[in-house]
């Protein structure tokens, strides 16, 4: 091919590519143009001229991070607030419901302790604390999935979002007016409205989680589908990759997230202490209604997704297809069948004679959906994660209400979570994970899944070490939280055990956001992010059994036992999804299917 004659391909069909152009047309330039003309007939050009990677490409060049424009950090900002307004507002419930009323302090019928007081209002003890925070997060974290389910059929993400705020909101003014002091005054009616207020809190917040994080990625994927080849400036050529960038994105949401997460907790601890509970459930509401105000100013900025219709029932069938026929009475046999290669490729379209009536998509949609199980079969893992997880706002917290703390409030001491998260986030973000990619190591997902197993199993090992210490030093004991002198333990000890679950989170919560989006089928992102956070509520439900072992002298017990099941349960995951773990950019690359909710195909998204 003459020189001519390849400046003008080039021309045609890198337009708005920036690093191909005419001036390159000797030497090492001249492969990069035969490159380009072998991909002509391949259909391997973006909308905007960019070059999409061979299957060659894909194994040798170097990855890197796209851009992350400045909407995707507007809706982190929404995030902060609404997580601001949760954790601002759960930072006290362990208080407000296991302590007695102080007889002093600044304003003792509003539950403030001051500096050297204990804060409380309803004093139902450890047990009946630990059982409602637990149903706390159960609830919570229940609803994504309804949530989930409402947006991808009916709501669309936005709707279902808005509808969280009106309910979220309601939910914080019932728990406003248990603290108010006229009503602690009467502890029946303060439980009730409390609990009540949980119940609206618990809905809005599951409606919102499972939507936003969905929301937040589908801004950059809009614009970039697809890895696609970049020239830098040394004349190297990369692959942006989207897969990676959308993983800095949920990294960078994650830390906005402990932002509000860390300043709405300290706050209200404090606020506690001095002022009342009132103002600590106050404030956060406050802040809570900027959430609806930066989604609506923005709103014609964002990316939107329709609903899809009958999607749900739908990918149900096309499931309960592939298992007909599966089971036997012989249980090897079963789990041959199950486990059997040609299952999802038996029930797509183009291979059945008779297709149902309602398989209104194609081939690639049936991928997508197989995609989708294998996601979920691995959230299946996650509530032995989140059990370590969970006692760091329930018994830590109690934990440090029998040590040393020197007019630090018992309830701020786990703000060293967030604290770490935001310390550590930007580190993994900025050196560890890039590191480790030019070193060649491929950190995948469940490879970070597992890692957040092993530092939970250590967090719990830590706490346990720490609890069997103050049975060994209090005056009482292993009655130490009954005990009116703390043993000469300073609370700071639990530090270690607090940056481990932080490094747990990094690792694991992180990364199963990202999978449930990168994973799920693109018109059932909701859902699939709620099929995550239910792992949350299945987990709460399962500590529930472990209530029994959560006051003294059983504690040491507690931890240990946690300790171990989450190391068994790292072990047990990493087998199991060993062989997925080689499957990952294969399925990242899967392509968009078609879907039809039985008249119009909808794959595309729609700018609101």
């Amino acid at each position: 091919m003459s020189s001519g004659a390849q400046l003008d391909l080039v021309d045609a069909a890198t337009a708005g590519y920036p690093g191909l152009s005419k001036g390159m047309v000797d030497g090492k330039a001249l492969d990069k143009l035969e490159s380009v003309t072998d991909r002509a007939s391949e259909d391997a050009f973006g909308p905007n001229g960019e070059i999409y990677p061979t299957a060659e490409e894909l194994q040798t060049l170097r990855r890197v991070y796209g851009k992350i424009n400045w909407m995707i950090y507007i809706i982190g900002i929404v995030e902060m607030c609404e997580r601001f307004a949760y954790y601002g507002t759960t930072a006290v419930f362990v208080n407000f419901i296991q302590q007695p009323l102080p007889t002093e302090g600044p304003f003792p019928k509003a539950g403030a302790g001051g500096t050297n007081g204990q804060s409380g209002a309803l004093d139902l003890g450890q047990r009946a604390s630990t059982s409602l925070v637990l149903f706390n997060q159960f609830w919570s974290y229940v609803m994504p999935m309804i949530g989930g389910w409402l947006a991808d059929e009916y709501w669309g993400r936005f709707k279902t979002i808005y509808v969280a705020i009106v309910l979220a909101t309601f939910g914080h003014i019932l728990i406003i007016i248990a603290a108010i002091p006229s009503v602690m005054a009467n502890p029946n009616g303060a439980l009730g409205s409390f609990i009540v207020g949980l119940i609206f809190f618990g809905i809005g917040v599951g409606f919102f989680k499972c939507n936003i994080s969905p929301l937040i990625a589908e801004q950059y994927e809009e614009s970039h589908p697809k890895p696609f080849i970049r020239t830098e400036p040394d004349g190297e050529r990369v692959i942006v990759d989207p897969g990676i960038t959308i993983s800095r994105i949920y990294v960078r949401y994650y830390m906005l997230i402990n932002v509000g997460a860390l300043v709405g907790q300290i706050a209200m601890v404090y606020a506690e202490k001095y002022v009342g509970f009132w103002l600590s459930f106050t404030l956060p509401t406050i802040l809570f209604l900027f959430c609806p105000l930066l989604m609506v100013v923005c709103s014609k900025h964002y990316v939107r997704r329709p609903p899809a219709g009958s999607v749900i029932s739908k990918a149900t069938k096309l499931y309960a297809l592939t298992m007909k026929g599966r089971f036997s009475v012989n249980p090897v046999t079963t789990w041959r069948n199950l486990a059997a290669p040609d299952k999802w490729e038996n029930v797509k379209p183009s291979n059945l004679a008779n297709k149902p009536a309602w398989m209104t998509f194609d081939d690639a949609w049936v991928d997508e959906v197989r995609r989708g199980f294998k996601a979920c079969y691995v959230f299946i893992w996650y509530p032995i994660f989140w059990l370590a997880y969970g006692q760091m706002n329930s018994n830590m917290v109690s934990q440090a209400a029998t040590m040393k703390l020197n007019g630090v409030p018992n309830d701020v001491v786990n703000n060293l979570n967030p604290f770490t998260l935001i310390i550590f986030i930007p580190i993994f973000d900025k050196l560890v994970y890039p590191s480790l990619a030019k070193a060649g190591i491929n950190f995948t997902p469940l490879k970070k899944v597992f890692a957040g197993y092993v530092c939970g199993m250590l967090s719990m090992a830590v706490t346990a070490i720490v609890q069997h210490y103050i049975y060994k030093l209090s005056p009482c004991g292993d009655r130490a939280s009954s005990c009116e002198e703390p043993p000469n333990m300073l609370v700071w000890i639990q530090t270690p055990a607090y940056v481990l679950i932080a490094f747990s989170e990094i690792f694991a919560s992180i990364t199963g956001l990202e999978y449930a989006y990168t994973k799920a089928p693109r018109n059932m992102r909701s859902l699939v992010t709620g099929v995550f956070w239910f792992t949350h509520a299945f987990s709460s439900a399962v500590a529930q059994a472990f209530v029994p072992l959560a006051d003294d002298p059983l504690l040491v017990w507690l931890y240990t036992v946690i300790a171990v099941i989450t190391f068994v349960g790292g072990i047990a995951f990493w087998w199991n999804f060993r062989a997925l773990d080689k499957e990952d950019d294969q399925l990242n690359a899967l392509p968009e299917g078609q879907y039809s909710a039985g008249g119009e195909t909808k794959t595309k998204e729609a700018k609101a």
